[in-house]
């Protein structure tokens, strides 16, 4: 199976912003494993450390007291079931941008299927507590999914062509 190769700048920019998917899936492993490893005591010692000093200058700072605030209340079974959430999100991420970067057909669907699900999941969010960060994300996908179905068309079209030539 021949690897993905773009041709214009959409497909560039296809290739990017499922690199990009890629990379956020790895990090999203790495996430993951180190939340198996860390009990929630230590992750909340973790992030008390740094940011004491900051809240000590600034009791108000955003980050500081979310970061504060985010991490005092964990148990174990949230610990867990971040963890398994994002090792099962990282791993999934990988594994489709993976099949993607090969041209495998079936991981297209998949991948567009896969986005619309996390970003009707990140609309809900933006409907409860918007932020930002999570709009520009959304968008982000959307535009991914946008590109993955152009691909999709593309690639489709592509293969009966060189199904139809005579060979």
């Amino acid at each position: 199976m021949a690897w993905f190769k773009p041709g214009d700048l959409l497909d560039r920019t296809f290739e990017v912003g499922i690199i990009l998917k890629g990379l956020d899936g790895l990090l999203e492993l790495v996430g993951g494993i180190l939340l198996l490893a860390v009990s929630p005591a230590t992750l909340n010692r973790l992030v008390v450390t740094p940011t004491q000093h900051e809240i000590s200058e600034d009791p108000h700072d955003f980050v500081a007291t979310h970061l504060l605030h985010l991490t005092a209340g964990l148990h174990r079974s949230t610990v867990w079931f971040g963890a398994v959430y994002l090792l099962l999100h990282g791993a999934v991420k990988i594994v489709l941008v993976v099949a993607l970067l090969r041209n495998q057909l079936w991981a297209y669907p998949w991948t567009i299927v896969f986005l619309l699900a996390f970003i009707g999941y990140q609309l809900y969010r933006i409907a409860l507590h918007p932020t930002v960060g999570l709009v520009l994300l959304t968008v982000f996908d959307a535009f991914v999914v946008w590109l993955t179905w152009r691909e999709y068309g593309r690639q489709r079209a592509a293969g009966r062509t060189r199904s139809a030539a005579p060979g």
